[in-house]
C-alpha cells in the first residue's frame, strides 16, 4: 500500500510464524547445535534466548569450529514467589542440566544458563510438571510481573501478590505453540490445546480458534514491563517499568492505584535519540477496574509502537512522542470511561528485607543476599547446598527479590537459630555483616553468556564492590545507604540508570560511570564520565566519595550530592585520573 510504514525484520518473523510456532518442533528433532535466526526469535516468545559462549568463540573460529552454542532458560514467576517443592525442582534441575547453578533476574524470576538444545526440552517439561513456567519470559508481550516481595500476612502484601499473579496469567498470549512444542506428554498437551488442528495450517496462519484479542498475531512491537509496589516500599523499582502500578491503602482497605507509564531503562551509546526514561503518573483507577485499564494500555501500544524501528518501540517512546493528554485519551478510549487524575501519595521509600522479619502471623521470614542473584557452590561458599537444605528440612518457601536476593519464608521462631547455624555452616555471610552498598549491590550476567555484553558486569562485580566498599571506609562512609548497579552493555538489564551509581560496559575493559540518581527509584542517574577504564573505576568515585564527605549538606545524600553538583565539578575531581579518558 502507497504510504505505508515498512515494519521491521522482526514483525515478519512474528506474522508468518503461526503463533510462535516456526519450526521450532521441526528443529528440535534435527542434529544442528542450534535455531535459524527466525525461530531464535521466537524461541525468545518461548522464555529461551540463543546463545554461545563467548570465551571460547574465537578459540573455535581459529580452528575453524563452529561456536559453541548455549541456551538460557528463564522461569516466569510472577511476584518471585514459589513453594517450597517448586524450588527443590529447580534446584535438582540445576544438577542435570545447564552450568549448575541457578541465577536470580532482576525480575524475580529464575535463569538456568548454560543449557544445549537436546536439554531444552526435558528442562522445560520439568518445570511444566512443578506448575510452573517459561512462556512470555521474554519476548515483544507481557513480561514477568514484578510486586513488592516481602511476605507479610496483611492485606496489602497479600493484594499485591494475587494481582501480581492474576495479572501475569490474563496477559499471557494464547498460542498453543508453546505445549505443542515442548510438552513431551501428548496427554498433557492435549488438556491444553483442546482445539489442536488436525494438520499443520498453512504459513503465517495459526490454527483455527486461537485468535488471541490481547495480542494479535504480531504480539506487541517490543517487550512490556508491569510492577506492582506501594509508596511505602518501592524496592522494585515500579517507575522502571512500562506500566507502574502504586496500589494505595488506608490501612488494610485498598482505595486504588496510581498508574504511572513510560518506564524503560535501556539506551544505546552515542545515540540520543534512545534513552531511559522512568513511568509518568498518568491516572487515578479504583478498586476493581486495574485490568481492564491495564489491557487498555497494552492495546494502545499493541497498536501504536513503533514497529519500524525496535529502538524506538517501547511505550516510554509513544509517550513522549504523543504526549500525556494523547496518552491519556487514548487509554480512556480503549478503557470506555474517564479516568481521575493520580491521587495524591506520600513520597517513596525503599524497605531493606534482608535479615530476620516478622511475617505478622506469628513466623518469621528471613532475607539473605546472593551475589549478583548466582545460586551456587563456589569454593568455601555454599550458597546451593545451604538453600536446599534449609528450604527441605523447614519447609520454607522462597521468595525472589528483584534486587536478585532471595527470602526464605514461613519459617517457625523455635527453626530460627538451626537455620542461621546452617548458613554459617556453608560459609553464607549474613546481611547484618554487610556493608549498605554491598547488599544493594546488582550486576547483569555479560559475558560469556550474554551476546550484548561489551564487556564485564557480574565477574568483576566482587573485586569492584570491595574496592569501593575500600574507598568509601576511607572516608568514613561505608555505613552510607548507596545504591550502585554494574552491567556489562547498555540495555539496563540490572537498572544501573535508577541507581544513584551506574556503572556501564562502554568497550572492553571501559565503563561510563552515571551520577546522580536517588535511592526511593524516582530520579534517573545522568551520564559523567564516558570512558573509566576498569582499573580507575573505584579510584575515580573515591575522589567523588572525598568530596561528599567533606562537602555535603546536612542529611544529604550520595545520589542528591551528585545531582546537585554541575558534570564539570564531579569531573574536576577525578581530572587527574580522567585526563587521558573521554568524558561526556
Amino acid at each position: 500500500m502507497a504510504g505505508a510504514i515498512k515494519e521491521s525484520k522482526a514483525e515478519a518473523v512474528k506474522r508468518e510464524s503461526r503463533g510462535l510456532r516456526g519450526t521450532l518442533k521441526t528443529a528440535l528433532a534435527n542434529e544442528d547445535s542450534g535455531f535459524v535466526d527466525s525461530d531464535a526469535q521466537l524461541l525468545k516468545f518461548h522464555g529461551i534466548y540463543q546463545g554461545y559462549d563467548r570465551d571460547t568463540a574465537t578459540a573455535r573460529k581459529n580452528q575453524g569450529m563452529a561456536k559453541d552454542r548455549r541456551f538460557m532458560a528463564r522461569v516466569k514467576i510472577p511476584g518471585g514467589r514459589l513453594t517450597a517443592e517448586q524450588y527443590l525442582t529447580l534446584d535438582a534441575l540445576a544438577d542435570q542440566y545447564g552450568a549448575r547453578n541457578l541465577r536470580i533476574t532482576t525480575r524475580q524470576g529464575i535463569q538456568f544458563h548454560g543449557l544445549v538444545k537436546s536439554e531444552l526440552g526435558p528442562t522445560l517439561n520439568a518445570i511444566h510438571q512443578a506448575l510452573m513456567t517459561t512462556i512470555a519470559a521474554c519476548g515483544d508481550v507481557v513480561r514477568n510481573v514484578t510486586a513488592t516481595p516481602a511476605p507479610r500476612k496483611d492485606a496489602v502484601h497479600r493484594h499485591l501478590q494475587e494481582m501480581a499473579r492474576h495479572l501475569s496469567q490474563r496477559f499471557t498470549p494464547r498460542s498453543r505453540a508453546y505445549a505443542e512444542v515442548w510438552y513431551a506428554d501428548e496427554e498433557a498437551a492435549a488438556t491444553e490445546l483442546p482445539t489442536r488442528a488436525p494438520t499443520p495450517p498453512a504459513v503465517g496462519v495459526p490454527p483455527a480458534g486461537e485468535d488471541d484479542p490481547l495480542y494479535g498475531d504480531a504480539y506487541l512491537p517490543r517487550k512490556f514491563k508491569i510492577g506492582l509496589a506501594t509508596p511505602e516500599d518501592n524496592s522494585i523499582d515500579v517507575l522502571a517499568n512500562d506500566l507502574a502500578v502504586i496500589a494505595l491503602f488506608e490501612g488494610e482497605r485498598l482505595t486504588g492505584y496510581n498508574i504511572a507509564v513510560g518506564g524503560g531503562l535501556g539506551l544505546t551509546h552515542n545515540k540520543p535519540q534512545t534513552y531511559p526514561r522512568l513511568a509518568s503518573l498518568v491516572a487515578f483507577v479504583p478498586p476493581g477496574e486495574l485490568e481492564a485499564v491495564a489491557r487498555a494500555v497494552i492495546l494502545m501500544q499493541r497498536d501504536f509502537g513503533d514497529r519500524a524501528d525496535r529502538r524506538h518501540a517501547r511505550l516510554k517512546y509513544l509517550v513522549d512522542d504523543r504526549g500525556l493528554p494523547w496518552i491519556k485519551a487514548t487509554i480512556e478510549r480503549y478503557y470506555g470511561q474517564a479516568l481521575r487524575d493520580p491521587a495524591p501519595m506520600p513520597p517513596f521509600e525503599v524497605v531493606d528485607h534482608m535479615g530476620w522479619h516478622p511475617q505478622g502471623d506469628g513466623r518469621w521470614y528471613l532475607g539473605i543476599p546472593v551475589s549478583s542473584g548466582r545460586i551456587e557452590d563456589s569454593g568455601a561458599l555454599r550458597l546451593r547446598t545451604a538453600l536446599r537444605r534449609i528450604v527441605g528440612e523447614y519447609c520454607a518457601a522462597p521468595v525472589f527479590t528483584a534486587t536478585q536476593d532471595i527470602i526464605l519464608s514461613e519459617i517457625r521462631a523455635t527453626d530460627r537459630a538451626a537455620i542461621d547455624a546452617t548458613l554459617r555452616e556453608f560459609g553464607v555471610t549474613p546481611a547484618e555483616a554487610l556493608t549498605p552498598l554491598e547488599r544493594y549491590a546488582m550486576a547483569c550476567p555479560a559475558l560469556p553468556t550474554c551476546g550484548l555484553a561489551l564487556t564485564e558486569a557480574e565477574r568483576i562485580r566482587n573485586p569492584l564492590v570491595a574496592e569501593i566498599v575500600a574507598a568509601l571506609t576511607r572516608h568514613g562512609l561505608e555505613q552510607e545507604r548507596i545504591s550502585l548497579r554494574i552491567t556489562g552493555c547498555p540495555n539496563g538489564c540490572a537498572r544501573p540508570y535508577a541507581g544513584e551509581i551506574g556503572i556501564v560496559g562502554r568497550t572492553p575493559g571501559q565503563y561510563a560511570l552515571f551520577l546522580g540518581g536517588d535511592f526511593p527509584g524516582t530520579r534517573l542517574n545522568r551520564l559523567v564520565f564516558e570512558r573509566v577504564p576498569y582499573a580507575q573505576v573505584a579510584a575515580t568515585l573515591e575522589r567523588v566519595f572525598g568530596h561528599f564527605a567533606t562537602a555535603r549538606l546536612e542529611g544529604e545524600t550520595f545520589g542528591d550530592f551528585c545531582h546537585r553538583l554541575p558534570n564539570e565539578a564531579l569531573r574536576a575531581l577525578a581530572a587527574d585520573l580522567t585526563d587521558r579518558a573521554a568524558v561526556a
